[in-house]
């Protein structure tokens, strides 16, 4: 029975094979291939990578203006701006804020320029410094950065026109954030008034922010669309597709003034690779807040040193 049993099922198998053709058969079709990662070029022994700012330098041009504000960085830190209070006490704590060690000033007249909603009272640290180390500082006189900032330039060009006046010499001027691009734009309109530009974390090649820095700045444009003294106001003021003189003058920097961009690659606020110039002799990276950069000791001593420096030497 057994061996029976096993014939009844060869004879099953070989009446199941005998039905399939190869007429009939399924060509299975061959598994897809994952695409690999790209090959990397190698790198010869020895060699320094590149950093972000090395690809920025060599790879990114300049952003021509129909592409200044690429988007929104959702990215930046900006819980690290609730440390810019350490950036005060260091200050307090260094030798910087002394001067010693430092080079003194020989009473050029050096304008300050406030940031994004703010005002010359929070650079008043900063005044007090520059009279100290034996400058003659000015305040901007633009009243709250919150305006047109064509309103903000003609206010600002006003200042440094009396300070050239009393000086009789060139002006130095230092911008935090919006305030550094408002310095650039006034250097490119009177490059004959301007010996120096300073810039402290300023997005003069394009506005790329934290979505909580652009949504406030959405809100300040309909507040200012609303003003009757401000019913012409454009479309794309106070965003990277502006089309005034203020933002058109920043794609011709002079080249007799000198200019230094200091930025901070832990900067919550705005994206540090819209604040070099791609020219390693004229950025230098500090450490810190965005918002401290107004009163860090490192920077303190950077201005301190550039200032003093002799006309047409690199950044110090």
């Amino acid at each position: 029975m057994a061996e029976q049993g096993t014939h009844m099922r060869r004879a099953g198998q070989s009446l199941v094979e005998s039905k399939r053709s190869p007429r009939n058969a399924r060509t299975k079709a061959p598994a897809r291939r994952r695409p690999g990662p790209v090959a990397q070029p190698r790198q010869e022994a020895g060699a320094t990578p590149l950093t972000a700012a090395d690809g920025l330098r060599i790879w990114t041009p300049t952003p021509p203006l129909t592409t200044r504000e690429p988007g929104p960085a959702h990215e930046l830190p900006i819980w690290r701006e609730w440390l810019a209070g350490f950036d005060w006490v260091l200050l307090r704590a260094s030798t910087a804020y002394f001067g010693i060690g430092l080079p003194q000033g020989d009473g050029t007249a050096v304008v300050t320029v406030p940031g994004f909603l703010g005002t010359d009272t929070y650079l008043l640290e900063l005044h007090l410094w520059l009279r100290r180390m034996g400058y003659r500082p000015y305040a901007s006189q633009i009243g709250r950065n919150a305006d047109c900032p064509n309103l903000l330039l003609s206010r600002l060009l006003k200042t440094i026109e009396r300070a050239h006046k009393d000086t009789g010499r060139r002006v130095h001027l230092i911008g935090h954030s919006l305030g550094g691009v408002l310095a650039r734009s006034a250097a490119s309109h009177h490059p004959e008034l301007v010996a120096s530009v300073v810039s402290l974390g300023a997005p003069f090649r394009g506005i790329r922010s934290h979505p909580v820095v652009l949504r406030t700045r959405d809100v300040l444009r309909r507040f200012l669309s609303g003003l009757p003294s401000r019913q012409f106001l454009p479309p794309g003021c106070y965003t990277g597709h502006c089309t005034c003189n203020f933002v058109e003058a920043l794609d011709r920097f002079p080249s007799d003034v000198r200019e230094l961009a200091i930025f901070s690659r832990g900067d919550g606020v705005v994206d540090w690779r819209m604040c070099v110039t791609g020219d390693p002799g004229k950025d230098r990276e500090v450490l810190g807040t965005h918002v401290g950069l107004a009163f860090n000791p490192f920077v303190y001593r950077l201005l301190a040193e550039f200032f003093a420096a002799p006309p047409g030497s690199p950044a110090a």
